[in-house]
């Protein structure tokens, strides 16, 4: 199997109590490497070599679900890099730019 990246939406999950059981549910799971959850989305983020289906049917037993997203983990990651350095090129110029009027000054 190959890393992937799913994305669900629990429509259950509006709550810190619902949001536990759903992280819990996903963790028994073999082969899962992270999970991250975003409770005001209603998002559930699962990284790792792990079946889609198993997930999905953990995760009915607490609610409504929708899957979002399945792909590769890596692709994302390369894009996220990507913006990273973009924003932190910003910054720097931003940086850059207060010195210079400093310096005038």
């Amino acid at each position: 199997m190959v890393q992937q990246k799913i994305v669900l939406k629990l429509l259950a999950m509006n709550d810190e109590k619902t949001k536990q059981k759903a992280i819990e549910a996903v963790a028994d799971i073999f082969g899962i490497d992270s999970i991250a959850a975003d409770l005001k989305e209603q998002k559930l983020t699962v990284v790792g070599e792990m079946d889609t289906i198993a997930i999905a049917k953990k995760l009915r037993k607490i609610g409504k679900i929708d899957i979002i997203s399945v792909g590769p983990a890596k692709e994302e990651k390369k894009e996220e890099k990507k913006e990273e350095k973009k924003e932190e090129k910003k910054e720097e110029k931003k940086e850059e730019k207060k010195e210079n009027k400093e310096e005038k000054k």
